[in-house]
């Protein structure tokens, strides 16, 4: 009786973290020298710091040190993550399902989005729907001259669920006045907080009423992070 085949293993973090970086150097080649700023200002500024204030503290000059290379991994980090995250959804961009993309793995705890869309078209235009702090948002995926109708009908019907609530509109597609996808989240966290999160506890649950997007063939949210790069030919 054949063996089953032992489940592969899931790459170390320093693995992952690497095959983010050559992902992302392949789009931002800029990435390289950020990551170095990243990391030594920081230090530089401890070292600084200790000649100035701890040059005759041997313990005081090694716990400046220490806390600028710390401060500078946790810089290079967060400045890794951040253009990682850019550089893949560029790379997404423009393909249906790409704002699911982001409703899926972007959002932060404050809001509740779903990679599927509310309302689809034969275009595979699409209509995406985040409740947060701020309300009701919709997002149009496609040109505005499709979307906004989809988006203006889509208002009306959550208005006459939630007649109450803030209802905002994007639009994410190749017209120039579009919001970018990496900034969705961005635009959604400018939005004045009219809700408690009771509150959009219970209005994502409302909307639930008002059925599933249509079944054509759109993908489900991309995983920007598992995108492959495309090989140089």
């Amino acid at each position: 009786m054949a063996r089953a085949s032992a489940p592969e293993k899931e790459p170390g973090r320093i693995k992952q973290m690497w095959q983010v970086f050559q992902m992302t150097r392949r789009y931002d080649p800029a990435i390289v020298w950020m990551l170095v700023l990243a990391f030594v200002i920081p230090v530089g500024l401890s070292i600084l710091a200790a000649l100035l204030l701890s040059r005759d503290n041997i313990l005081g000059f090694i716990l400046y040190v220490v806390a600028g290379l710390l401060a500078g991994i946790l810089l290079l980090l967060i400045v890794l993550g951040r253009r990682a995250e850019t550089a893949a959804y560029s790379q997404i961009a423009g393909r249906p399902g790409a704002v699911g993309a982001v409703l899926k793995s972007g959002l932060r705890r404050s809001w509740t989005g779903s990679e599927m869309p509310v309302v689809v078209n034969k275009n595979q235009d699409a209509v995406y729907r985040a409740v947060g702090r701020g309300g009701v948002v919709l997002i149009g995926e496609g040109p505005q001259s499709r979307t906004r109708p989809m988006l203006e009908k889509e208002r009306a019907n959550v208005a006459r669920v939630l007649p109450n609530v803030p209802i905002h509109l994007l639009h994410v597609g190749p017209d120039p006045d579009s919001t970018p996808l990496p900034k969705i989240v961005r635009e959604l966290a400018r939005y004045k907080r009219a809700l408690t999160k009771a509150e959009v506890l219970a209005v994502n649950n409302r909307l639930s009423s008002l059925g599933k997007a249509a079944s054509l063939p759109i993908p489900k949210g991309i995983d920007p992070m598992k995108v492959r790069a495309p090989r140089p030919r």
